[in-house]
């Protein structure tokens, strides 16, 4: 991999990452993607069951979301009310400061949350976050292989659900951050 030189200093992480892999290659590391476009499986996915169309992604029936893709995450439990998250941080997820980016807890939170409210809801019916609550227990490092994200719906009504979680280190069992979140159902009448 040749590196560009640029004539400016680099304006973006990306940039500044190609300058450095050329600097000292032996730090540098790839990781490739590939995800399928989104918005026709979105579409398959809101003539189905919100339970029906999970468990569709979850069997690899259906692809899963890019999101899933670029933070290594996918549902390993789902039942009426219920959707159990693992994912798998990586160096890829670091912070300035050497640990997994609060935002990766956040995001695999809001997966877990936001699925177990779509696990009730009837075809053509969907739902958004309206809140999202993370609080932190200990530090995530690469060290970690598996975190497992534990979410259930606390009450599902008309126009809003309420959901838990809890994320653990799948290795030890050990708390790792809890998370809350209120979602707002969109077309149910």
């Amino acid at each position: 991999m040749t590196a560009p030189t640029f004539e400016r200093a680099p304006t973006t992480a990306a940039e500044s990452a190609l300058v450095h892999a050329e600097r000292s290659p032996e730090s540098t590391r790839e990781r490739l993607l590939t995800w399928q476009d989104p918005v026709p499986v979105a579409g398959a996915g809101a003539k189905m069951s919100g339970l029906e169309y999970l468990r569709a992604v979850a069997s690899g029936e259906l692809p899963p979301p890019p999101i899933a893709v670029l933070m290594q995450m996918q549902p390993v439990e789902l039942d009426e009310g219920r959707a159990v998250f693992e994912g798998e941080p990586g160096e890829e997820h670091y912070n300035p400061i050497g640990t997994v980016h609060g935002g990766y807890v956040s995001t695999l939170l809001d997966s877990a949350l936001g699925c177990a409210v779509h696990t009730t809801l009837p075809a053509g019916v969907a739902y958004t976050t309206l809140t999202l609550e993370v609080k932190m227990v200990r530090p995530i490092t690469r060290d970690m292989h598996a975190v497992r994200a534990e979410a259930e719906v606390l009450h599902r009504g008309r126009r809003q659900a309420t959901a838990q979680a809890t994320v653990t280190d799948v290795a030890s069992g050990k708390l790792l951050a809890t998370g809350t979140s209120t979602c707002l159902i969109l077309g149910e009448s």
